[in-house]
């Protein structure tokens, strides 16, 4: 029996799904459209992952990875992260971004993304010297969700004070079409401008008053008030 499958299952709640549905936009035209929820708020999904994810088998994580609930799909994300976290086996651990990197097509909306892919591929990468991984997910996903996996990836090199891969992907990004990429990418600027504000004046200097509004506003968010209203108005 696939005991996180189930207990997701017994902790639905039908008087959430209306809001947690709009509030992942998945109307007609909207990002999320068609998706499905049991109605479960994340600190729920993950006390159900804490309780049972070192009883999930591989089967188990495929036949709730491929749900057609998001909660779901998030319990057996949350489940992957818990699994690789507490494994010290090289090989083994490979086989958990191997898992990940095969199954991106049902990683299909913003938290998904952004629960998963830095405790995964960013740890897994953090002492790699090619991080080629990340720039083509950036460059040629075959959806915002793989291209948002390149960028939000490296948070955790920037939270180990390792910066150039952030600016580069935001690079790689900086024109891309979509609000979601720009609000990714705006994001860990901002978190790479915590660690190191020269830094990050300098990626903006030739680049601020032709970026995404969205995007340059999220990464100057923790400037003063005059310097932001400064970078803006220009």
């Amino acid at each position: 029996m696939n005991t996180l499958l189930s207990k997701m299952i017994a902790h639905a709640d039908p008087s959430q799904v209306e809001g947690l549905a709009r509030f992942f936009k998945t109307g007609p035209g909207q990002y999320g459209y068609g998706d499905q929820f049991l109605g479960i708020k994340v600190p729920v999904t993950r006390s159900v992952v804490k309780e049972c994810w070192k009883s999930v088998s591989f089967e188990d994580l495929e036949e709730c990875i491929c749900s057609e609930y998001h909660e779901v799909r998030l319990a057996a994300l949350l489940a992957l992260v818990e699994m690789f976290r507490h494994c010290h086996a090289e090989h083994q651990r490979s086989i958990y971004i191997d898992f990940y990197l095969t199954h991106t097509q049902y990683i299909n909306n913003w938290d998904l993304v952004d629960l998963s892919c830095y405790p995964l591929l960013g740890e897994w990468l953090l002492y790699a010297t090619d991080r080629s991984l990340l720039y083509d997910l950036a460059r040629n996903g075959k959806t915002i969700w793989e291209q948002r996996i390149g960028i939000v990836s490296t948070m955790t090199f920037v939270r180990h004070g390792q910066l150039a891969d952030t600016f580069a992907i935001a690079d790689i990004l900086l024109h891309h079409p979509h609000d979601l990429i720009h609000k990714a990418s705006g994001w860990l600027l901002r978190e790479a401008g915590k660690k190191d504000k020269s830094a990050l004046v300098s990626f903006l200097a030739p680049r601020y008053s032709t970026m995404p509004r969205t995007m340059l506003r999220y990464a100057i968010e923790k400037f003063p008030e005059a310097e932001r209203l400064q970078y803006l108005r220009k």
